[in-house]
């Protein structure tokens, strides 16, 4: 049975394709399988990064199977498997980063799954929507959650409101997506984002997660505190690890750090 997503390992680097045209739209089977894609890619030692794309050059997702839903009478309510819808917008303890690759329109769960991801790389011409209120419900898979925390309020509640497309011209003006490039340079752009971060050491890029996800919503110095009393164990374990001792001596040594992860 085809489960509308393609996986491909490349070293560190693990490529997650949705893959159901004509929209690339998610049902449960769909968002099941996200989910086990991206349990797996957070347990296993050796995969660093993740990148998020849609089959096509059209459309990265347009979110929730509609079609699917009133053939099946599938529901919101309906579990969706491990990291809720898509498998990654409530994935709360994903401390890997997943960039996504935004080949054409992110349309609702699209989108909002695209809010789920760390990094936002788009090529000319895509666009963002979350048309939601035009059939009978709301953006709760991290539209109405995510978006006003992105971008100025009042943009996101026109948007949310309104349901209108954001092009890239204003994507890029509220700092929504981190690069725009050409289509043929999307690939390209990706892995080149995805092969910096592997070179980094990856308990520092996991405690950077652990303590974004943990400081939400306190304030600086309640920040500062939680983190001074190490509240957070892969931060703790960053400090007392052999890469904390292996990053210094090689900058010392001029040399690439021999990074191994503990």
């Amino acid at each position: 049975m085809n489960d509308g997503v393609r996986i491909e390992r490349h070293g560190p680097v693990l490529e997650v394709t949705i893959d159901r045209p004509k929209a690339n739209a998610i049902d449960n089977t769909t968002s099941h399988r996200l989910g086990e894609v991206f349990c797996d890619y957070r347990d296993d030692d050796e995969l660093l990064c993740a990148i998020l794309t849609g089959a096509g050059d059209r459309i990265f997702c347009a979110g929730w199977d509609l079609k699917d839903a009133v053939e099946s009478g599938a529901h919101e309510d309906d579990d969706l498997g491990p990291g809720g819808f898509a498998g990654l917008t409530e994935l709360w303890d994903l401390d890997k980063p997943v960039i996504a690759a935004i080949n054409g329109v992110a349309v609702g769960g699209g989108f909002e799954l695209a809010l789920a991801c760390d990094l936002i790389v788009a090529v000319e011409g895509a666009t963002f929507s979350l048309p939601e209120t035009a059939i009978g419900v709301a953006a709760d898979a991290g539209g109405i959650q995510r978006l006003p925390r992105r971008i100025p309020h009042h943009i996101a509640m026109d948007m949310l409101l309104t349901g209108r497309k954001m092009n890239m011209q204003e994507a890029v003006h509220w700092g929504l997506v981190n690069y725009v490039v050409d289509r043929e340079d999307l690939r390209p752009k990706v892995y080149d984002l995805a092969h910096q971060i592997c070179d980094g050491a990856p308990l520092s890029i996991r405690a950077i997660k652990e303590i974004l996800r943990g400081i939400d919503g306190m304030s600086e110095r309640e920040a500062f505190e939680a983190v001074n009393r190490r509240d957070f164990p892969t931060h703790q374990k960053m400090l007392h690890s052999e890469d904390h001792e292996e990053g210094p001596r090689a900058f010392v040594e001029k040399r690439k750090p021999n990074w191994k992860g503990r």
